[in-house]
């Protein structure tokens, strides 16, 4: 399997570029750049007139910004488009976990230190799975970063927790053989598989170099045990709920969910909860699962443009 990942990745980013050269939109393509920032490279997507005003797209697990791969094209015309890759997933460098401390909290530290790279003071956010831990750090840190906010299947909010995280904890604090393997159980094709095509409308809408790059790139001598670490990780998002709550409440942003309502991961309730706090949030469901890019890109790229229109 390690000597196919190599060649996997020239035949993807290769069957990339031939496509954005054949793009009728030729003066206006994806690019796919490095930055370093604390001797850690740091992979990301970049498209659009940076003059523009900024979106700022967080992936989640297991996946990388290859999950926005047909998100851009449909952004890039109108708005500055980044999207950058965590340490230990896509492209980015996979330091030891002796020798990165990964957390949800390090994560967002390294995503601010992006944006000043970048030179972005100011950014709508696109938050997706790990991406709305992350991306909520942030805003709660700098609230004047934050332009409009955008949630797809990423959750703040205990309504939406599922039996399969509860479960991650549950057997990450019993910490014996078997319970750790359960865990384990997460990093595996399977279940890789299970979270791209569960509760969609048809599994012919998805792409298998989907779940498949993420699983190669998951097989890495390492990363499963960064993993690890990262769901160990997710309690302390929890705990940071009620925090993140009262930051929504405090600067009350425009809020746009789009939510693949099948999702088993963050369930419906949790994207329903935002009125909570923001009572005018504007949501919208659509009849597939957690990744629900693959199947509605289309779609929820529309919303996007027409919600950032109007506000």
């Amino acid at each position: 399997m390690k000597h196919l990942l190599p060649l996997f990745i020239f035949v993807l980013m290769s069957t990339t570029s031939t496509t954005t050269a054949q793009a009728p939109q030729t003066n206006n393509p994806v690019y796919h750049r490095t930055i370093n920032i604390d001797g850690i490279s740091i992979f990301y997507r970049e498209a659009g007139d940076p003059s523009k005003p900024t979106i700022l797209l967080l992936h989640g697990f297991p996946s990388s910004s290859h999950n926005f791969r047909t998100l851009i094209p449909l952004l890039k015309e109108d708005y500055h488009i980044l999207a950058p890759d965590y340490p230990g997933f896509g492209f980015s460098d996979m330091p030891a976990l002796a020798d990165f401390e990964y957390t949800f909290e390090n994560y967002s530290l390294y995503i601010e230190k992006f944006l000043a790279l970048k030179g972005v003071k100011k950014t709508s956010m696109y938050l997706f799975d790990y991406g709305a831990p992350v991306g909520m750090r942030i805003i709660q840190r700098n609230p004047a970063i934050l332009e409009h906010l955008i949630v797809q299947n990423g959750n703040i909010y205990a309504e939406g927790l599922s039996d399969i995280l509860k479960n991650y904890r549950k057997n990450i604090d019993e910490n014996t053989p078997a319970s750790r393997a359960e865990v384990y159980k997460a990093f595996e094709l399977e279940y890789t598989k299970f979270e791209y095509l569960h509760g969609v409308s048809d599994p012919a809408k998805i792409a298998p170099e989907s779940y498949q790059l993420d699983q190669l790139l998951m097989n890495r001598p390492g990363n499963k045990e960064i993993q690890y670490q990262l769901k160990y990780d997710y309690r302390f998002n929890i705990a940071e709920y009620p925090r993140w709550q009262q930051t929504l409440r405090t600067i009350s942003p425009k809020v746009l969910i789009v939510w693949g309502q099948n999702d088993p991961v963050f369930l419906q309730p949790g994207a329903l909860a935002f009125r909570k706090d923001i009572p005018d949030a504007e949501i919208h469901f659509y009849p597939t699962g957690h990744f629900a890019l693959e199947e509605y890109a289309g779609e929820i790229g529309a919303q996007i443009l027409a919600f950032l229109k109007k506000h």
